[in-house]
C-alpha cells in the first residue's frame, strides 16, 4: 500500500544519552521523509552530545563516547535538520512521548524554533499498542513477518517503523475499533489526519505530557499533587507554583508553554482589575425615617381651661 499524502511525512528516530528530555542529549538522528509522489529522502547524522553516554545506554543502542567524539554538535547541524524536515508532518515509534519532545528540546537549546503549528503527528506505536499491544521488534515480526536486524540502530528502526505502518494500513483497513467509552469507529485509514487523531491519545500541551488539555480545552497539570487541576485555578491559589516549575528540572518547551499560560492569566487578572476600577459606583444616601418636627407646647390659657371644664363637666 502506498501512503496517501498531502504533504511530506517525516519518519524520524533519535538515539540519546538517556530518556530524560530535560537533561539527556541526542547522539544520533535518522529521518526518512516520505514524499507525496512516493519518493523518499534520507538524512542520518551522529551527533556529539557534549556529555558522557552512560554505559548502560551504549549497550542498548551501540553508540559509545568514542563513536561521537569527532561528530558535530547539535548546534552545528540544527538548522540543516530543521530545513530537511521543512513543513513535513512527523511520524515515529513512541515519537509522541519521546522523540518529538526530545527534538524540540534540542532545537530550543540552540535557539532554533521549529514551528509545530498545524503539523500532524503519527505515532505508529500507539496504533500498534491499541490494536495489538507489543514492541517494535514484535510489531515488525507480527505485521511484516520478518525479523528486525540491527534493532536500536536509528536507520533500521525508522525503516522498520515505515514498513509497519504500511502493513497496519493493509491489515486494519475497514476494521472496527471500540474505545473505552464504547464508541465504535474505523480509525486506521490511509489518511495522516485520521492517524494523527487516533495515535495522539492525550491532548498534550507541551508534547512531554506535563501539561494536557482537559475535555473543556483547559490546560491542566498532569503530575504531582495538582494533577487534573487547571493551571489557572492553581495560579489563583498558589501563584508560586509557576516559579517552582520555571526553576525546576522541566523541559524548556514545557516552560515555554507554562510561561505563555502565566502571561495570559496575568493579563486576564489585570483586565478584571481594570474593569472593577472603571465600573460606575452608585452612592446610596443613608435612609432616614422622616419625623415631623414637634411644635413647641402652647401655654395654657383661660379659654383652654373653660373648654376643658365644659368637655369633662368640671
Amino acid at each position: 500500500m502506498k501512503l496517501n499524502l498531502k504533504r511530506p511525512l517525516a519518519f524520524f528516530d533519535l538515539e540519546a544519552t538517556g530518556v530524560n528530555v530535560g537533561i539527556d542529549r541526542v547522539v544520533e538522528i535518522a529521518i526518512l521523509k516520505a514524499m507525496p509522489d512516493g519518493s523518499e529522502q534520507l538524512l542520518v547524522k551522529k551527533i556529539n552530545p557534549e556529555i558522557p553516554i552512560p554505559l548502560v545506554t551504549s549497550l542498548i543502542h551501540g553508540i559509545y563516547d568514542e563513536d561521537v567524539k569527532n561528530e558535530p554538535k547539535f548546534a552545528d547541524v540544527a538548522q540543516e535538520i530543521a530545513d530537511f524536515i521543512g513543513d513535513a508532518d512527523l511520524a515515529g515509534y513512541n515519537s509522541n512521548k519521546f522523540d518529538i519532545p526530545m527534538l524540540l528540546e534540542e532545537f530550543l537549546r540552540v535557539g532554533v524554533d521549529l514551528d509545530m503549528t498545524d503539523r500532524k503527528f503519527v505515532d505508529v506505536q500507539n496504533i500498534f499498542h491499541q490494536m495489538e499491544q507489543r514492541t517494535l521488534k514484535a510489531a515488525y515480526k507480527f505485521y511484516c513477518e520478518k525479523d528486525l536486524i540491527n534493532a536500536h540502530s536509528a536507520e533500521a528502526d525508522i525503516r522498520a517503523t515505515y514498513e509497519v505502518l504500511l502493513a497496519q494500513l493493509d491489515k486494519y483497513e475497514n476494521t472496527e475499533f471500540e474505545d473505552k467509552q464504547g464508541n465504535k469507529s474505523v480509525p486506521v485509514k490511509n489518511d495522516v489526519e485520521a492517524l494523527h487523531t487516533f495515535t495522539n491519545l492525550n491532548k498534550s500541551v507541551d508534547y512531554a505530557g506535563r501539561i494536557v488539555y482537559n475535555d473543556n480545552g483547559e490546560e491542566c497539570i498532569n503530575f504531582g499533587k495538582h494533577k487534573g487541576k487547571t493551571l489557572e485555578s492553581i495560579f489563583n491559589v498558589e501563584p508560586s507554583y509557576y516559579a517552582w516549575m520555571m526553576q525546576g528540572d522541566f523541559p524548556l518547551f514545557t516552560k515555554k508553554k507554562l510561561d505563555e499560560i502565566w502571561k495570559r492569566w496575568n493579563k486576564k487578572k489585570e483586565e478584571q482589575k481594570q474593569a472593577r476600577q472603571q465600573a460606575p459606583t452608585t452612592h446610596h444616601k443613608p435612609s432616614h425615617t422622616s419625623f415631623k418636627k414637634s411644635e413647641p407646647a402652647k401655654p395654657v390659657t383661660n379659654d383652654m381651661l373653660e373648654q376643658l371644664k365644659m368637655k369633662f363637666g368640671k
